[in-house]
């Protein structure tokens, strides 16, 4: 049973666990992080000379594409998401993007730059036509989750927040998003060891205490991962009891909000990203999606003018 769990949730699994190591793409991090990218083209022409077409080169150079695309050097990032991507192609030969996490990494974030380049350039058309291209080839992947977090930062803000699946959750039984009409609704996704989403709890409890006497909803998603604390392996009883443990211990202030637990709500949302924020206003429409840590002074202003 618990390998059958295991490999449901292969994608969440894979995302969740720690990068695999590689002398070159630590040292091509270290040169981009420095803004030296003559540095890191020379070290990756080197490797190559010396080892020819690798994942792991090919996990370099979509760095440097990001790095690019931090910088705004739009049309550099879409040369290294490219030789990326071409790398990748070439690699897999039939393989499962699945087989190699540089892989993986490198088709991702190759993606990713691409998408979000051509929404620096406001061609958000031909970026969704990208990224549902994409969602289509590799959905059920460790990559779905991803790109589907990219399509949301293009299209869910204005739309109505899609339902949550709320068979199973701890604490009390969460009520459907859409019986919250008139009330501002915050959708926090967070995963048990996550140290960025601990970090934010303080900041949760102060919107709370600001916000929740004024009708403001919490609703908190999570999923399960197949293990505990330090890694240990544990039954889905076993670690919905930790959820619970870890949710009263780190979110204080936050007793009543809702927490389903399942990863088609990260999936349906996008959430590779945890921390990732969502705010839905009194009809039930986003108006934020926020992957990634906010602070109080980001986040406060935003809700109080869903309630206004």
């Amino acid at each position: 049973m618990r390998t059958t769990i295991a490999l449901l949730l292969m994608p969440l699994l894979v995302a969740a666990a720690p990068a695999p190591k590689s002398e070159l793409v630590t040292e091509v991090r270290a040169l981009i992080g420095r803004d030296n990218f003559t540095a890191a083209d020379k070290r990756v022409r080197n490797y190559y000379s010396e080892h020819g077409a690798t994942s792991e080169l090919a996990a370099a150079i979509s760095w440097m594409g990001r790095g690019a695309l931090e910088r705004h050097r739009l049309d550099s990032a879409t040369n290294y998401a490219g030789r990326a991507r071409t790398l990748v192609e070439a690699l897999l030969k039939g393989r499962s993007i699945d087989a190699d996490r540089f892989l993986a990494t490198a088709l991702g974030a190759a993606i990713e730059v691409e998408a979000q380049v051509m929404s620096r350039r406001h061609e958000d058309s031909a970026a969704i036509e990208l990224l549902e291209r994409e969602i289509k080839a590799y959905g059920d992947t460790t990559l779905g989750i991803r790109l589907q977090k990219n399509l949301n930062m293009l299209v869910l803000v204005g739309k109505t927040a899609p339902a949550l699946d709320l068979k199973q959750y701890v604490g009390r039984k969460p009520e459907p998003l859409a019986s919250q009409k008139g009330h501002p609704v915050v959708l926090y996704f967070w995963a048990h060891w996550c140290p960025e989403c601990k970090a934010m709890a303080p900041v949760l409890a102060k919107i709370q205490s600001e916000f929740g006497p004024k009708g403001l909803e919490f609703y908190l998603p999570t999923a399960l991962y197949g293990y505990t604390k330090r890694g240990e392996d544990a039954t889905p009883a076993e670690e919905m009891r930790y959820i619970e443990k870890v949710r009263g211990e780190t979110y204080t202030g936050l007793e009543n909000a809702f927490v389903p637990v399942g990863v088609d709500n990260l999936r349906l949302y996008g959430s590779s990203t945890v921390p990732t924020m969502v705010l839905v206003d009194r009809q039930g429409v986003v108006r934020l999606f926020q992957p990634g840590k906010m602070t109080y002074e980001e986040l406060a202003p935003r809700i109080a003018e869903l309630l206004r």
